[in-house]
């Protein structure tokens, strides 16, 4: 079986693919996001920003989850309809990490995010979030993940959805991909014990896509 390590950027990249149901919701919540008031999320710093927008993820507050992305990203995301906030789950819990600041205006925050698999066994992810300080306080800009073991991180640019749905293409290949390896070798052996000459399979010609580092986000 292909084995994926984060699901909540494969589960971010579905829900991309989706919309978010209506483009008035959309530019609604981005209208409010973009005015004053007293309900704007405390972002004393990114790790409290990170802290907020994981609680609005896990109870599915995706207005107070969308006044948390940086303005780009919530510019962007509505201009196509589209929502990176994955559905809620009553099961999940997470921790916030290390912060790790880059310049005056970035920092990247390390956290967990345990769920129940499909087993219904629970499964811990590591994640870091991109953040972003802007007028209004730290924001959210993006987040970085390792989806297959021994690979660089899979990097979503919440400021760039073109991109993360060129990315979702590469995930949804990638796993098509691996799955047909793995049945051509299990089949393979299956021949080889029924005594079967076994032909070398040439491998597929494909030039696997790196991902961009957390810092490849480009600086404003």
């Amino acid at each position: 079986m292909v084995r994926i390590l984060a699901w909540m950027p494969c589960l971010i990249l579905a829900f991309l693919a989706t919309g978010c149901g209506q483009q008035q919701s959309v530019t609604e919540n981005t209208a409010a996001s973009q005015k004053p008031s007293t309900q704007t999320a405390r972002t004393d710093g990114p790790e409290a920003a990170v802290t907020e927008f994981l609680e609005a993820v896990r109870t599915g507050n995706d207005e107070k989850a969308n006044r948390l992305l940086s303005t780009v990203a919530r510019q962007k995301t509505a201009a196509l309809n589209r929502s990176v906030t994955p559905p809620a789950s009553d099961t999940a819990k997470f921790t916030v990490g290390n912060v790790d600041y880059v310049g005056e205006d970035g920092a990247r925050v390390s956290c967990t995010w345990t769920d129940l698999d499909a087993d219904g066994q629970p499964k811990t992810d590591h994640a870091i979030w991109v953040c972003r300080r802007e007028a209004e306080g730290w924001r959210i800009a993006g987040v970085a993940a390792q989806v297959f073991p021994g690979e660089d991180p899979l990097v979503l640019n919440f400021e760039d959805p073109e991109d993360m749905m060129r990315q979702q293409q590469w995930v949804r290949e990638e796993i098509r991909r691996r799955m047909q390896k793995e049945e051509a070798a299990e089949q393979a052996q299956a021949d080889g014990a029924n005594g079967q000459e076994i032909l070398p399979a040439e491998e597929a010609r494909e030039t696997p896509v790196q991902a961009q580092k957390p810092d490849g986000l480009q600086r404003r």
